[in-house]
């Protein structure tokens, strides 16, 4: 007998986003983000992305949402850590104006590429979310989640008739074929973004418990595009589906830039 989904869909698709910048830049703006926008990301060694060289992305670099293949083992074990964690009363719970970035737990499912976007944008600015319009979606969503638990934070974005309806168009758009909430999806997207309170790169990912600050791990490099791509290696090195080896690297940067 298959296991319960623990991904209750409601009312979004249940339809993964394609890793496509203009994919997930409109679908910032109808979330009410119009300053920025995510561009793709040509190498993931940091000499060929600095100011000046031929692949140079523009600055500031605010953010970078990784998506990479896994594999069903890597998956599970994810989920079996979690839950170790939990039943060891380890499980996150972190809320209020003290929380380094805010971070919503996945309960949508196929939707870690929309989560990865929200985390990216949500973690830029430590109050008043400057990139973010005033009463927007998304601006809404920011200032209810700040003081909910985890779970009831998870709640709030699952039943959001007013995101589901940005997000249902996004997730049927691209080239690839189509995947439903009942298949399985070859990719998993990540974000790294620095916090705004304490200025250490975390790896946010809605599947995991909690968010993960990576400042020891960097050695105390809290520079966005070498931190954050030492961070994006590891992870296409030791984490990515040896068997298929495909990622794909944006970079949330400012639209003027």
């Amino acid at each position: 007998m298959a296991s319960p989904n623990p991904y209750l869909p409601d009312q979004f698709s249940g339809i993964p986003l394609e890793s496509d910048p203009a994919i997930f830049t409109d679908l910032l703006r109808g979330l009410g983000v119009p300053s920025l926008e995510f561009r793709d990301v040509y190498s993931i060694q940091t000499e060929d992305l600095l100011p000046g060289a031929g692949l140079a992305l523009p600055s500031p670099l605010h953010a970078f949402v990784l998506v990479y293949t896994t594999t069903p083992q890597y998956e599970e074990g994810i989920r079996a850590e979690r839950q170790k964690a939990r039943d060891e009363g380890r499980g996150y719970a972190g809320y209020g104006e003290s929380e380094p970035v805010i971070w919503w737990e996945q309960k949508i499912r196929h939707a870690c590429g929309m989560f990865a976007l929200i985390h990216a944008v949500a973690n830029l600015s430590p109050v008043g979310h400057k990139y973010i319009e005033k009463d927007s979606l998304l601006d809404k969503l920011i200032r209810e989640a700040v003081s909910l638990k985890p779970t009831e934070r998870a709640d709030a974005l699952k039943h959001s008739d007013g995101i589901a309806k940005v997000y249902n168009p996004a997730s049927e758009r691209g080239t690839s074929e189509l995947l439903h909430a009942d298949d399985e999806t070859p990719g998993h997207y990540v974000c790294f973004v620095r916090s705004p309170k304490n200025g250490h790169i975390y790896e946010l990912d809605g599947g995991k418990n909690g968010p993960v600050d990576h400042d020891e791990y960097l050695g105390g490099d809290r520079d966005m595009l070498s931190g954050g791509l030492k961070l994006v290696r590891d992870y296409v090195e030791t984490k990515m589906d040896p068997a298929r080896p495909h990622f794909h690297l944006m970079a949330l940067v400012s639209s003027d830039a």
